[in-house]
């Protein structure tokens, strides 16, 4: 029996006391947080007290709790560590509701923290109270309401294993201010109870040899991959090359796995889906054996479900069991880490299986005819910008720097994700699942705030970017020399071609009559502004954005109704794809059911 103090017993364990604010601050510094995106209010006070007080973590001031949720998705993406926010009650709490989904369908690690109104007002419905545990419980892993300071320093550190470990996804801790005020005992990480929460992530064994198998067996194989090659560390990117190398399959990428293979790959297809590349659908498509390996089988990938590969075997690859099954049908389950799964395909694979390269010529020869195709041309035009071409001109004048690219979402979006061509993984950081208009900003803020020394360039569009351009304010503040290339064609353009191709071309709201000078509003900012409306002029003007050591706007004025193709309408199957060429009349009449519904 141990007779010592209560006090003596705790210093030996590692505990001490101090307040709830105290122990918030302490936990960041546990778990290795060096930044905090955040807005202060009433019911963290407390928190931002000793945030003052400190120095070892940094805080990111944002200008709405929106931008702070998507800045530490974009911190979180560009580092595989969990991002960071701390925000007030109520509105405070509410704000934070699209990042935290955004998160979760991305599955993005995000911590976040909250302030709640004193546990004895909790029900009164006092100033800036809401139920924060019950309006994010759908939009989480798995969230808190901490009624006891003793508890506090466990729940935090729990919420930090709950993010980064599995599937990564976003938490909620709610933090009632009369808590943050008391005093309790603070508990290390490594002393804290542990969480019961232990995914699992070694595959089976004989699920990764039945997986082998079957692909050394294929004549049309496929590998599909995703998000989860991107979460499971550059450690699982490498193995996914050098299994692609091993068996010289063809691979193709969700939007979220862009940069797990490079582009520049012999073996890559280019991104597949809704505005995928020709040869990668008709790859998918036609394929015998799919290895997907990380990604959820949406429906922006597989189009019609009863025409999704029809032909095919599958292996699915994943560490979320609620994934597998839940969409597409497969024929050999694997639940686990990507990466550790990629390490025993590998060594499985370089311990005797072989594809048979002989049957494997005839699915290469079809594939470079869908490769001759060249899904991706677009008509140049030496007096208007082709958006296509200023990604282009983008990328090449980019290749030779460490650069970050994060986007808006629409056709600026897609046409980043079709002609950048992403060379490592966590340098693309996009909204994938929900599609975030105005998650660009705020996200390249977060990746120039981990990655100081980087070239961080957020692809926009004049109505995206729009939705959180006050984070510019941020920018300017914390010396973040971030770069917002916006595509500008006085339109929401993908709501646009959608109304233009299957709507009757009735464009029903979606042009912007009331645009800002961009210029001017960059300066008004205390950013830099440029435009440029030429060709001729382009190279120069994006040489000029890189050179600023500050943050730019960057007003790219592009051909107006550019459409991004190739497109899949919803709800068609992959070989019924609208290419640049065979966008008439008659092919759009035939994304319309015969009741005269669009299908998109």
């Amino acid at each position: 029996m141990d007779t010592r103090a209560p006090k003596a017993q705790a210093a030996e364990a590692g505990t001490r006391e101090m307040t709830g604010a105290e122990m918030v601050i302490q936990a960041l510094k546990d778990n290795g947080v060096e930044h905090i995106f955040g807005y202060p209010g009433g019911a963290v006070l407390p928190i931002y007290d000793e945030l003052f007080q400190q120095d070892e973590v940094q805080h990111i001031l944002v200008r709405h709790e929106q931008g702070a949720g998507h800045a530490a998705e974009g911190y979180a993406r560009s580092t595989g560590k969990a991002g960071v926010m701390l925000v007030t009650s109520g509105p405070g709490a509410t704000n934070a509701v699209t990042p935290l989904q955004d998160a979760l369908m991305d599955s993005i690690p995000l911590v976040c923290i909250t302030g709640q109104v004193p546990t004895t007002l909790i029900g009164s419905d006092a100033f800036q109270e809401c139920d924060t545990v019950g309006i994010t419980r759908p939009c989480t892993k798995h969230n808190w309401l901490v009624r006891d300071v003793n508890e506090l320093s466990a729940v935090l550190h729990e919420a930090f294993h709950v993010a980064q470990t599995g599937r990564p996804g976003p938490v909620v801790v709610d933090v009632p201010k009369d808590v943050q005020f008391a005093t309790g005992l603070y508990t290390p990480p490594q002393t804290a109870p542990r969480t019961s929460y232990q995914p699992q992530v070694q595959g089976d064994q004989e699920k990764v040899r039945e997986a082998v198998a079957l692909m050394a067996s294929a004549k049309r194989p496929v590998i599909y991959s995703g998000g989860g090659v991107i979460n499971a560390g550059p450690e699982a990117s490498q193995l996914l090359r050098e299994l692609v190398e091993l068996t010289g399959f063809p691979i193709t990428s969700t939007l979220m796995g862009l940069g797990s293979y490079p582009a520049s790959g012999e073996n890559w297809l280019g991104m597949l889906g809704m505005h995928g590349t020709y040869e990668a659908n008709l790859c998918m498509h036609d394929c015998d054996v799919m290895l997907c390996i990380g990604a959820r089988f949406d429906d922006r990938i597989t189009g019609r479900l009863d025409a999704f590969s029809p032909n095919s075997r599958k292996i699915h690859i994943d560490i979320d069991p609620s994934s597998i099954n839940k969409n597409v049908h497969v024929d050999i389950p694997i639940i686990g880490d990507c990466g550790q799964v990629l390490e025993d395909l590998v060594r499985l694979w370089r311990a005797g299986a072989k594809a048979d390269k002989k049957a494997l010529q005839p699915w290469w020869e079809q594939i470079e005819k869908w490769r001759a195709r060249n899904s991706l041309a677009y008509q140049h035009n030496n007096d208007v910008i082709m958006p296509q071409y200023a990604i282009e001109r983008l990328s090449a004048l980019t290749k030779d720097r460490d650069t970050y690219i994060t986007t808006e979402v629409g056709q600026h979006q897609m046409w980043a994700a079709q002609h950048f061509g992403f060379e490592q993984p966590n340098h693309w950081m996009t909204s994938g699942g929900l599609g975030t208009m105005g998650y660009g900003l705020p996200a390249a803020l977060g990746v120039q705030v981990a990655h100081p020394d980087a070239l961080v360039i957020d692809i926009a569009g004049d109505a995206s970017v729009l939705m959180t351009i006050q984070e510019m304010s941020a920018a300017v503040q914390h010396r973040a020399p971030i770069k917002i290339f916006i595509l500008n064609n006085q339109y929401m353009g993908m709501v646009r071609q959608w109304q233009q191709l299957l709507h009757g071309n009735r464009l029903s709201h979606s042009y912007t009559e009331a645009l800002p000078d961009f210029v001017k509003l960059a300066e008004a900012y205390g950013a830099h502004g440029i435009r440029c409306e030429k060709p001729g002029d382009l190279d120069d003007a994006i040489r000029e954005m890189i050179e600023v050591d500050k943050p730019v706007i960057f007003d790219c004025r592009v051909a107006n109704l550019a459409n991004c193709f190739p497109m899949i309408p919803s709800g068609k199957a992959h070989n019924e794809m609208l290419l640049p060429d065979e966008a008439t009349d008659e092919a759009v009449a035939n994304a319309i059911d015969a009741e005269g519904r669009s299908l998109v």
